[in-house]
């Protein structure tokens, strides 16, 4: 399926898909092999643990027709951009489905690698979809992706240390000061390491504050007043010394295992919600009193950036009509509820939080195993208020060479100097806005 063969790409896949259904024959669920039209439906996505059941779900519901095949791709996002970036650019034909980061969407319709969403398609992509997550699949007020699932930080925290959590940044700095002199945890956790997670709190400090990165149509920098507030929130929780010696190394990953550590000096994780399900495993004393709140802002809570996939139809596929429909049944409500609960990925479509049913209606609520939303994902309603008023990242085709460069300049956060650092950001960026090329 690779890119450089570029002749009898679909002997060789039917010869694969026959051989396959032949060894299966024995088996009970063979109904996708064989299938009257013979099409394969590849759906190019990141590792997520349960996301081949909804595959295998909507298979069944395409009786045939068609099959959805997971072609994973690799877990960071930079080899996943790669990879399909460096296969559409050859035309590659094997891709029918993308699964895009919630930023690439302007880079992939700019460069003509995606189908547009219109009509009852389009109708039916966006039904009851959240406003903010819309925007991460549009470009140029044209839909080219339909959202599967969105994301946004919580604050999460010990309640036995902290009974009330801040509401903004400069409250949890000053609450952290207060713990640590009292000798109890204090610590505030949240990815400092030079990546897109350090971008992703900036933007979200920038947006709390009313601020601009880049204007509205993502053509011009801006860095406000609010762009250089936030640099001012960043230094001074860098330099308050209530952060942990490893900010600078801190990604996701790191700010949850060290929240949920035995030995842990934390007060305070700025993190996904997928912590709430890994806590509960790793450290079950700690995860009983865990808490969640809004993300902390600059006056109040604030305006969380969000994350999230979408999924996209190539324009090289040979199968747009059954790609189509396939992306609508993987990011339909029920896939999205699924998905929410088994993966912990939170759903753009609104309904789905307050759909109480189980996953098995005919079956009572069990919450080890036929749980819903109420019992896998308590903090429901927190998520959802956050997604009313949440933010996205600067919507631009270079996108990659902006974040590449913000977190750059932003790094260490200590030393941020902030109307240096703002100087230094608009000349960067400004020019990363005028190469308006796709990175190879």
């Amino acid at each position: 399926m690779g890119s450089t063969r570029t002749g009898g790409r679909g002997v060789v896949r039917w010869r694969v898909a026959a051989a396959a259904c032949a060894a299966l024959l024995t088996a009970p669920a063979v109904a996708a092999c064989g299938s009257e039209t013979g099409k394969q439906i590849n759906v190019y996505y990141a590792p997520e643990e349960n996301f081949q059941s909804v595959i295998d779900t909507c298979n069944e519901q395409a009786n045939g027709r068609y099959e959805i095949v997971y072609q994973k791709l690799p877990r960071d996002a930079d080899g996943q951009r790669e990879q399909m970036v460096r296969r559409l650019a050859a035309g590659d034909t094997d891709l029918d489905i993308l699964g895009l980061d919630v930023t690439w969407v302007p880079e992939f319709a700019e460069a003509r690698w995606l189908e547009e969403w219109t009509g009852q398609r389009k109708a039916d992509a966006t039904a009851g979809v959240l406003a903010i997550p819309l925007r991460t699949a549009s470009w140029n007020d044209r839909l080219y992706a339909a959202t599967k699932n969105t994301n946004v930080q919580l604050l999460w925290y010990d309640k036995r240390i902290t009974p009330r959590p801040p509401t903004t940044w400069r409250e949890m700095i000053d609450t952290a000061r207060d713990l640590k002199k009292r000798g109890q945890p204090y610590e505030i956790l949240f990815t400092g390491a030079q990546y897109e997670g350090l971008v992703v709190t900036y933007n979200t400090l920038v947006a709390s504050a009313g601020g601009h990165i880049l204007n509205d149509e993502g053509t011009k920098v801006v860095m406000d007043e609010g762009a250089v507030e936030a640099l001012e929130i960043l230094k001074e929780v860098a330099t308050a010394g209530v952060t942990d010696p490893s900010l600078t190394n801190a990604q996701e990953q790191q700010v949850q295992q060290a929240f949920e550590a035995p030995d842990s000096n934390s007060a305070f994780e700025l993190n996904w919600p997928y912590v709430y399900a890994a806590m509960q495993t790793a450290n079950p004393e700690r995860a009983k009193n865990l808490a969640w709140a809004r993300y902390p802002g600059v006056d109040g809570p604030a305006r969380v950036t969000v994350g999230g996939y979408n999924l996209a139809v190539s324009a090289y596929s040979n199968h747009k009509d059954e790609s189509f429909e396939a992306a609508l049944c993987l990011r339909g409500a029920a896939s999205q509820k699924f998905s929410a609960i088994r993966d912990g990925v939170p759903p753009t479509i609104e309904s789905v939080y307050t759909d109480d049913r189980p996953l098995d209606p005919t079956q009572a609520v069990d919450p080890a195993n036929n749980p819903s939303m109420a019992t896998a994902y308590p903090m429901r309603e927190v998520i959802l208020e956050s997604l009313r008023d949440a933010s996205v990242r600067p919507l631009t085709v270079v996108y990659q060479n902006l974040s590449t460069i913000t977190a750059k300049v932003l790094s260490p956060p200590a030393d941020i100097d902030p109307p240096a650092t703002a100087q230094e950001l608009r000349e960067g960026l400004a020019q990363a806005l005028e190469s308006k090329g796709v990175l190879p």
